[in-house]
């Protein structure tokens, strides 16, 4: 039996057995252990949609998982096209187009033609990874560095998320990095900045537990983002600020807490439609704005990463049997207790 977590509309998660997929050629099949909670996949079960991208049918949820290898189809078997099978694997969710204008600029993470796993972003939509076996591309397995549990190896996808937007924010190292929002991504991304060589990371968010994981992923300052007379807000300006939150809010804290000729990320994606923001200050101090969009090669270095921190395992606040998936959704969803939650899908 194939369990599967399957939106079929706002409010409207279902836990349901699928059909047992068979692997195509250049498939493998993947038996999947945990699969992590993505802001994306809660904008799907509160809100039906993600950003402009609505629910047009049923879909299973999941971009963030890892497993093992139990088969490939044709003309994918063996080391030589993929790992071994009954090796533990991550899975890369992307799939790129490899021949639209930015593959060939080398940006893959902004093919105006891929497939992501668990995305309303085309129709049919993309089925995602929530389910006790799945059916993917060969060349999307990641085979786990030796002492890596699958468990922490859940983290690969929203740490290379994170690792895309410290590359984004040009060099870090002996800087000062502001870091808007403390949920997951904005945690990872204080750890992604940690790793690079960050002098001093400030962390804001409007929430006591939030920051506490903040904290715990290395940052030095960790302020309340209502509070202006907060006495951890830093006396000088940041040389670099990430928006991670994905508030209008937050991004005016990051143009105006940024130095002159800083550079400010916008990773946090914003609400569909027009936000407001302080657009003068780009030009009166000359700020670098940006926009950092998933991932590609980041997903190796996310899971060597791993391999070498165990400390990454302080933001994994909670893991519940796949068949418990709308109870761990409310889990994932309640940030004044939560950081990353995983569903166990061997739990069952």
């Amino acid at each position: 039996m194939v369990l599967g977590c399957v939106i079929h509309g706002q409010g409207d998660l279902r836990i349901e057995e699928l059909p047992e997929p068979e692997p195509a050629p250049g498939q493998a099949l993947v038996a999947i252990r945990y699969g992590g909670i993505c802001g994306s996949d809660l904008h799907y079960h509160r809100h039906g949609g993600v950003g402009d991208f609505r629910l047009q049918e049923p879909m299973v949820l999941g971009h963030e998982v890892v497993g093992t290898v139990v088969a490939y189809g044709e003309g994918a078997t063996g080391p030589a096209t993929g790992p071994a099978v009954g090796t533990p694997v991550a899975i890369h969710p992307a799939t790129p187009c490899g021949v639209c204008p930015e593959c060939c600029d080398g940006r893959a993470n902004v093919c105006r033609d891929t497939r992501y796993l668990g995305s309303a972003a085309r129709t049919p939509h993309v089925q995602g990874g929530f389910a006790s076996r799945i059916a993917v591309p060969a060349a999307q397995l990641r085979a786990l560095p030796e002492g890596l549990e699958p468990r922490r190896a859940a983290l690969a996808e929203p740490l290379a998320v994170a690792l895309h937007a410290v590359r984004r924010a040009g060099a870090v190292k002996g800087r000062h990095v502001l870091v808007t929002g403390a949920g997951p991504i904005g945690c990872l991304t204080i750890a992604a900045a940690r790793a690079a060589g960050a002098a001093t990371i400030t962390a804001t968010d409007l929430l006591p537990r939030a920051l506490e994981f903040a904290a715990a992923a290395g940052a030095t300052a960790c302020v309340r983002a209502d509070d202006p007379a907060d006495p951890n807000w830093p006396s000088e300006e940041m040389d670099v600020a990430i928006e991670a939150s994905g508030v209008a809010a937050g991004l005016d804290t990051c143009l105006r807490r940024v130095r002159r000729g800083g550079v400010v990320v916008q990773l946090g994606m914003l609400p569909p439609g027009q936000s407001p923001f302080a657009g003068n200050l780009l030009v009166a101090r000359e700020i670098e704005l940006r926009g950092a969009l998933r991932f590609h090669a980041e997903f190796d270095d996310a899971l060597r990463l791993l391999a070498a921190e165990p400390s990454f395992d302080a933001l994994i606040s909670g893991v519940r049997p796949a068949r418990e998936a709308v109870e761990a959704f409310g889990q994932a969803a309640d940030r004044s207790r939560s950081c990353k939650v995983l569903l166990d899908f061997a739990a069952d």
